[in-house]
């Protein structure tokens, strides 16, 4: 048997200053709900440190519309570094994460008033969907999408994070992997030109080959009904080599440093991994705790390197203040926790 995936649990950001950061996420997508906040040792990551632990400062937060989280991630023992080069559409590895929303019309205009640096206006993706394109207060580019499924009702339009814009070399392996070990095997398009919708990017004039991946498979698990669905767009530009974005850097550094699955089983999940051809490359052991939170997590890479994070969540804040923390570990790990419960969650949102 395979591996539960609940969906993306979040997408991992790097960022110089982690209050700063967070403060802007909460204002202009509804991050606003603390899971965890912790200061500590990063001693487990040590294949993508530099072979040694560095301090640092993480926050994870959601949107209780529902989609993933962000683990907005800063470096406190070190200078977090910015890519030496400028990061162009199509380079190897996590471009930009995608957000969900109800009303992209309503989400462009909200943003606009917030004086968002919006890369050109509204325009249409090769499906036909309205979205577009922004960079937040560090650069790092963003993509509103329409989406369907939802969980909450916030005054935000937008949800959390949906998914990613990755780019990679080979295609076909490229589809593989993202399918056959996370569950996106429906190709939404397959298109090859060049693009009128990414000429607001860096590099987006570019010749490019661009598929859209998604679920045929409604997510299961704890926490499914929260993150919902997702998708993974991958590109490969032509007329020009694409860089590493992560080349020379450590993970924790500047920009989208993993893509995060919220998963039960990681037993499964690491013989499936294996099998694929994908060994887990970091394993934090049965348990690993996060102060506030606890759970077993592990990596693997993409084709190109690209960080992909699994973690089973053992424990969970549900009221803090209270000392409310439920245990994963005594429920079916197929089944959806109730509404109610993961609704709570939204009592510890932060102004």
């Amino acid at each position: 048997m395979k591996p539960i995936i609940s969906g993306i649990q979040q997408v991992g950001i790097g960022n110089p200053f982690v209050h700063e950061a967070w403060r802007w996420y909460r204002e202009k997508f509804g991050m606003d709900v603390k899971i965890f906040e912790e200061a500590a040792e990063a001693n487990l990551m040590l294949p993508y440190t530099g072979g040694k632990p560095h301090k640092r400062h993480a926050i994870l937060a959601v949107n209780m519309n529902g989609g993933g989280g962000f683990e907005i991630w800063q470096y406190t023992s070190r200078k977090p570094e910015a890519a030496t080069f400028e990061i162009q559409y199509g380079d190897l590895g996590i471009y930009a994460c995608k957000m969900k929303s109800r009303d992209v019309k309503a989400t462009y205009e909200f943003l606009k008033k917030q004086n968002v640096n919006i890369l050109g206006d509204i325009s249409k993706n090769p499906n036909g969907d309205d979205h577009f394109y922004l960079r937040d207060l560090y650069g790092n580019v963003f993509e509103i999408v329409k989406a369907e499924d939802w969980f909450g009702k916030t005054n935000f339009t937008t949800g959390g994070s949906y998914g990613a814009v990755i780019g990679v070399t080979d295609m076909e392996k490229s589809i593989a992997f993202y399918s056959d070990i996370l569950g996106f095997d429906k190709i939404i398009y397959d298109k090859e030109e060049i693009f009128s919708d990414t000429a607001v990017l860096t590099g987006g004039n570019n010749k490019s080959r661009r598929v859209l991946l998604a679920q045929s498979e409604s997510r299961r698990g704890p926490f499914s009904k929260l993150l919902g669905n997702g998708e993974i767009e991958l590109v490969k530009v032509y007329d020009r080599t694409p860089n590493e974005i992560f080349a020379n850097r450590y993970w924790g550094d500047l920009g989208f440093i993993h893509l995060c699955f919220d998963i039960q089983s990681m037993d499964k999940m690491k013989t499936l991994c294996e099998s694929k051809g994908y060994p887990f490359t970091v394993d934090s052991g049965n348990h690993f705790d996060m102060g506030e939170a606890a759970g077993h997590f592990s990596y693997i890479e993409d084709p190109d390197g690209a960080l992909i994070e699994f973690v089973e969540t053992h424990k969970v804040p549900i009221l803090k203040k209270f000392g409310w923390y439920l245990n994963l570990k005594k429920r079916d790990p197929n089944e959806a926790l109730p509404n109610r419960m993961v609704k709570a969650m939204g009592l510890n949102r932060v102004k």
